[in-house]
C-alpha cells in the first residue's frame, strides 16, 4: 500500500483530500507546518489568511481531527525559514518599490520544499505528497506539467507555475475534477466540520505595514510630468493600478502608475497610463516546455492571480522573456508573476520586470 502524505491546513480543501485519498486505498499521513513567528508583533483580524495568530487553532484542530480520523499527524516548525524565505522575500520586494506575491515563492520553497525536506530528514517516510489545489496533473512535450482546475473560478494553477519537474513527479492533487461546491457537498456528505469553513483570502490577515515595520516617511505623489499634486506617508503603502485611497483631487480618475523607490515618490496617471503592451519578464521557469522559446511563440499569458488569460506572444531576449501582448494591458505590475498557458496547460512564467 503507497502512503501519501497531505499538506494539511485546517481547510476544507485538504482535509476532504486526506479522505478522498484515504477511500482511494491510499494510507494517508498528515503533514501540517507551523509558520506564525511570535517574534513578529502584527496587528490582529478576523480575516482568513495562510500567517496569522489564529494558526495556534488550526493546528490544534488538524491533530484532533487526525486523531478522530485515525489518521497520523505530523507538525513541523518551519517559522523560522518561512521569515527567512518569505517574510524577508515580502518585505525585500515591497521595500524596493515592487509588489510580490509570496503565495508563490511559499508554494515552491515551503509546501512543495522545506515542508517535505524535513519530513523525511525526521524519518517521516511517504510515497506521494499531495495537497488541496484545484489543479490538475498532465503530461506536455514528454514534461510534467499543470493543467488549470476543472473549475476555472478557483484555479489555482498560476501559484503552482515554479514547481519542479522532481516535485510534480511526487504530488497528487485529489480536487482537480471538482468544483469549490462539490468539495464542499462531498465534505458534508463526510460530517467534515470544516465543510463550510471560509478560504483563506490572503498570506496575511493583517495591515501589510505590519510586515515591512517601517515608520512613516514623507514623499510626494506626482505626474508623469512631474507636477506634484500630493504627499503621502510611504510608498510602500501603494501598489500599481491603485485608484481608491490617493488623498488627491484631480480632474479625471488617477491611477498609481509606478513607484519611485529611491525617491520615495508615487507617481500616478491617467486610465490611459495605466496600460501597457509588453513587459520583460525575469527568473523564468519552465514546466511545459523544456527551455525558453528562441523563435516568437504565441501563448495565453495571465500576469495576475484573480486576471484573466489574454493572447501574447513570448521570445527569449537574453536571459530573460519579452512578452508581447496582442491588445494593451492595464496595470503590469513589477514583483508580480507573469505565467504562460497552451490552452489550459502550463507552460512556463517568470516574474515581471
Amino acid at each position: 500500500m503507497k502512503t501519501v502524505a497531505v499538506g494539511l491546513s485546517g481547510g476544507v480543501d485538504s482535509t476532504l483530500s486526506a479522505l478522498l485519498l484515504r477511500e482511494q486505498g491510499y494510507k494517508v499521513i498528515g503533514l501540517s507546518m507551523s509558520i506564525y513567528n511570535t517574534d513578529i508583533p502584527i496587528s490582529t483580524s478576523d480575516k482568513n489568511a495562510c500567517y496569522g495568530h489564529f494558526e495556534k487553532k488550526d493546528l490544534k484542530d488538524i491533530q484532533k481531527w487526525g486523531k478522530n480520523n485515525h489518521i497520523k499527524t505530523y507538525l513541523l516548525d518551519l517559522s523560522e525559514a518561512y521569515k527567512k524565505q518569505i517574510l524577508s522575500y515580502f518585505q525585500q520586494a515591497y521595500l524596493s518599490g515592487e509588489t510580490p506575491n509570496p503565495c508563490i515563492q511559499c508554494n515552491t520553497l515551503m509546501k512543495f520544499g522545506l515542508l517535505i525536506e524535513e519530513a523525511r530528514k525526521q524519518g517521516i517516510q511517504f510515497d506521494y505528497f499531495a495537497t488541496g489545489h484545484y489543479v490538475r496533473a498532465a503530461r506536455y512535450n514528454n514534461r510534467l506539467t499543470l493543467r488549470c482546475g476543472a473549475d476555472l473560478k478557483k484555479d489555482q494553477s498560476y501559484f503552482l507555475y515554479r514547481l519542479t519537474q522532481e516535485q510534480l513527479a511526487h504530488t497528487l492533487f485529489p480536487l482537480g475534477e471538482l468544483t469549490k461546491e462539490q468539495t464542499r457537498q462531498m465534505a458534508r456528505e463526510r460530517g467534515l466540520a470544516v465543510a463550510d469553513k471560509a478560504d483563506s483570502q490572503d498570506f496575511y490577515a493583517g495591515d501589510y505595514a505590519d510586515l515591512l515595520n517601517q515608520k512613516p516617511r514623507i514623499g510626494q505623489i506626482v505626474l508623469s510630468s512631474g507636477k506634484v499634486l500630493g504627499e503621502h506617508n510611504g510608498f510602500w503603502n501603494y501598489t500599481i493600478g491603485q485608484r481608491k485611497g490617493l488623498g488627491i483631487a484631480y480632474p479625471e480618475p488617477l491611477f498609481v502608475i509606478d513607484i519611485d523607490a529611491t525617491h520615495n515618490r508615487v507617481i500616478v496617471g491617467t486610465k490611459e497610463e495605466t496600460l501597457q503592451t509588453s513587459c520583460t519578464a525575469t527568473d523564468c521557469v519552465w514546466m511545459g516546455l523544456e527551455k525558453a522559446p528562441k523563435q516568437p511563440m504565441p501563448v495565453l499569458a495571465k500576469y495576475r492571480s484573480a486576471g484573466q488569460w489574454v493572447p501574447a506572444t513570448i521570445q527569449t531576449n537574453g536571459t530573460d522573456v519579452f512578452v508581447q501582448f496582442d491588445t494593451p494591458q492595464k496595470a503590469l505590475t513589477r514583483g508580480q508573476s507573469v505565467v504562460f498557458y497552451e490552452n489550459d496547460l502550463i507552460l512556463g512564467g517568470g516574474i515581471i520586470k
